[in-house]
């Protein structure tokens, strides 16, 4: 495949989330030091970190059979796509989200977190359309995007709803799970819809 000028492909997982912690504290020995503060904003974004990473690592396996994955899409407001996996399965946009030793519950529309109510389906869902909407439109061709949130390192998920929306997975199974789901593209438009979106101005309007 071609190399683009600013190729999304060469993202790691996580640049964003670092990019944050770095500019709330540009010292390298206090945002070491914040990172084991409970409570604190860095301690916050480097859980964050710690998801993205372990979500990472169980995509990476999916290359081997045909999948490609990019990390850390940047949005013009500052936002960006945790994960953008592209494969025979289809498109999916997943959000990580570092839960740890917390029971996580998805019933008919939310997440509970320890019992609060999180906001997780619906941004993942916006995320998605948005998504789809930005491929299709540069694609030339409506390319439909599954929203999935993986959860990292939870005490316990229960999912309770069977067609969700919204694919809510534990990160131990998201490979074996996507890998396992019924195909909808062909080889070539694989290729062509990840070639569009590792381009950075697919992303900049």
């Amino acid at each position: 495949m071609q190399q683009l000028l600013g190729d999304l492909a060469r993202n790691r997982p996580g640049d964003a989330v670092r990019k944050k912690i770095q500019d709330l504290q540009p010292n390298p020995v206090l945002r070491l030091i914040n990172r084991w503060i409970p409570g604190s904003e860095i301690r916050s974004w480097s859980d964050g970190l710690a998801g993205e990473l372990a979500t990472a690592r169980k995509l990476t396996k999916l290359k081997r059979h045909g999948w490609f994955t990019l990390h850390a899409i940047q949005w013009p407001s500052g936002a960006d796509i945790d994960h953008l996996t592209i494969g025979p399965a289809g498109v999916f946009a997943i959000n990580s989200k570092r839960h740890r030793g917390k029971t996580v519950w998805y019933g008919d529309t939310a997440i509970t977190v320890n019992g609060a109510v999180t906001r997780h389906i619906a941004i993942s869902q916006s995320e998605a359309g948005r998504v789809s909407r930005v491929l299709s439109r540069r694609c030339g061709v409506d390319v439909p995007v599954r929203p999935v949130i993986s959860v990292v390192h939870a005490a316990k998920l229960t999912v309770k709803n069977a067609n969700s929306p919204v694919l809510v997975l534990d990160v131990g199974h998201l490979g074996r799970t996507l890998s396992g789901l019924s195909p909808r593209l062909l080889p070539d438009q694989v290729t062509r819809i990840y070639e569009v979106a590792r381009d950075p101005r697919t992303w900049s309007g």
